[in-house]
């Protein structure tokens, strides 16, 4: 991972702890593999909050909503904090 996948990550993991905002999250070991639904546990709306403060901090250049309405059920199910950063650091690098 270059410096800067590094900084974007742990932007978006900081970005995480601050919208989940609860005790259990300060320690909670956040990778690249941690899913939003099967171990956050994240509701709808906050995942709405996180991509929200990704895209006011990252700007125009970036489409999560769009990114996500092609993916599959299973895919956004399925979604991981890494393959979110990637999707941002490929869109950033475009």
């Amino acid at each position: 991972m270059s410096a800067a996948d590094a900084d974007t990550f742990e932007f978006v993991v900081s970005t995480i702890r601050r919208t989940i905002n609860e005790d259990w999250i300060a320690d909670f070991e956040i990778t690249s593999e941690t899913r939003f639904n099967d171990d956050l546990e994240l509701e709808s709306i906050e995942f709405v909050k996180i991509a929200d403060q990704l895209q006011a901090h990252y700007g125009d250049r970036l489409d999560i909503a769009g990114w996500l309405s092609g993916k599959s059920v299973a895919e956004l199910i399925g979604l991981s904090v890494g393959v979110l950063t990637d999707y941002i650091e490929q869109t950033l690098a475009a």
